[in-house]
């Protein structure tokens, strides 16, 4: 199952520290065969509203070209673009252009 990607969303859950490493712990899994997993096992991937907020002042506007979201962000003085059919990835890779920058 190393190769197996498991969503799981709107789940309460707590970050627990054992002697091995941190862990996420799930509450309220009595259906669940996933009690908890290593913190390095897990990937936080963050929604689209989210990723608008990291951006903070760097954020310009987003607009829309047919299927394309397109997001402009400033970064040392100079408008930067990033486009995707999915708005999330869009704010994402603009992100990715701001925080390589810093």
């Amino acid at each position: 199952m190393d190769d197996e990607v498991f969503v799981l969303s709107d789940m309460t859950v707590e970050l627990q520290h054992f002697p091995s490493g941190p862990v996420i712990g799930f509450n309220g899994t009595t259906e669940w065969a996933l009690d908890s997993l290593q913190q390095d096992d897990a990937l936080w991937l963050p929604l689209e509203h989210q990723l608008r907020a990291r951006l903070d002042d760097a954020f310009v506007r987003l607009e829309r070209s047919g299927r394309t979201y397109v997001v402009v962000v400033e970064v040392d003085g100079d408008d930067s673009i990033a486009r995707s059919e999915d708005p999330a990835e869009a704010y994402g890779l603009a992100l990715l252009e701001v925080l390589q920058s810093l």
